[in-house]
């Protein structure tokens, strides 16, 4: 069962039915019956629609730290899900299968998902997998929903949306990881097919709402990860807060893109330059000893154990380092 919805967010232009969508700065102006960059709104008699309500790819409950969020809720699980399509196009898409390809999908109403999120004592709902972002009508009643039963709602997701639907939404979601897949313009035009400004503004803009918020950064060998890349960075993040933290993740050849694995040695670099400017860096998808701990900025006492997914808070206290009180920035 296909339900098509009006789709938030469109604007009729001056020419035969021809529609412009604006929920993302892709800003998609489509003939009829064509369909935008996410491949799920399309234009239908001159009105912009959506295939893609309800239309999950895939459910599973995950570890929260598998989002990756290390700070919100640490070792708690989280009901899992996505939609078909994405409003980026990267070379080196991790999950291009679901993301980048049509693919089957099933129709779960918003109180029925609404009614699964509190399975095997998740502690609510993660849009992930895919790109949340273009699910918005979807996300927009089911986060109502979670909200009312007093769970939680987190966006897992490449920050590419218009900041008005961005406002729009902010009021439902208590927690994203943004992947800043690097900061350069060129970076963006060439892998992503995208724009970095509107990726930087969603993260300010979150920033000052008080979403939590924490930041990951594929570093791709020879594309954005060079120490010039790392300094920039850093500098965005600390010129927020410090106490944001960053997942710096090894890239391995994937999809379109056979650009060598990342080295240990570079990600040891990035984090340290990035540990410099930085309370909480956290290095992904390697097994490297102690880089995925959380580490007190103020007495160095080891706060969070992570192996894999094995979660140790024997050293907090009331989300706070329980050696010397000082706050990690936690929501527990």
């Amino acid at each position: 069962m296909t339900v098509i919805v009006t789709a938030s967010y469109q604007k009729k232009l001056n020419s035969h039915n021809k529609v412009e969508c604006s929920l993302c700065p892709a800003n998609c102006k489509l003939d009829e019956g064509k369909y935008g960059i996410c491949g799920a709104r399309f234009n239908r008699n001159g009105k912009l629609v959506t295939e893609n309500f309800g239309e999950i790819v895939t459910a599973r409950i995950d570890p929260i730290e598998k989002k990756p969020l290390y700070h919100f809720y640490p070792g708690s699980v989280i009901f899992s899900t996505g939609a078909n399509g994405c409003n980026f196009k990267c070379d080196n898409c991790q999950n291009w299968e679901i993301s980048q390809e049509k693919v089957p999908t099933r129709f779960v109403s918003p109180e029925d998902l609404a009614e699964q999120a509190g399975w095997k004592g998740s502690i609510g709902i993660a849009y992930t997998y895919t790109e949340p972002l273009i699910w918005f009508e979807y996300i927009a009643r089911v986060g109502r929903l979670i909200k009312e039963a007093g769970m939680k709602n987190v966006l897992v997701s490449n920050g590419y949306i218009n900041r008005e639907p961005l406002n729009d939404l902010i009021p439902v979601i208590d927690a994203a990881n943004i992947d800043l897949k690097g900061m350069r313009t060129e970076f963006y035009r060439k892998v992503c097919k995208g724009k970095l400004e509107p990726v930087l503004e969603t993260i300010r803009r979150l920033h000052e709402a008080g979403v939590h918020l924490e930041l990951t950064n594929l570093v791709i060998t020879d594309l954005n990860d060079s120490p010039d890349d790392f300094n920039k960075l850093t500098d965005f993040i600390a010129g927020l807060s410090p106490k944001i933290p960053l997942h710096l993740s090894a890239y391995y050849p994937t999809y379109k893109m056979d650009k060598p694995p990342t080295s240990p040695a570079r990600l040891l670099e990035a984090y340290d330059i990035a540990a410099e400017k930085l309370d909480f860096v956290y290095l992904g998808n390697v097994m490297l000893p102690g880089k995925s701990d959380t580490i007190c900025p103020n007495c160095k006492e080891t706060a969070i154990k992570r192996e894999r997914y094995q979660i140790d808070v024997s050293g907090l206290k009331d989300g706070n380092c329980a050696s010397c009180g000082q706050d990690l920035n936690i929501v527990r």
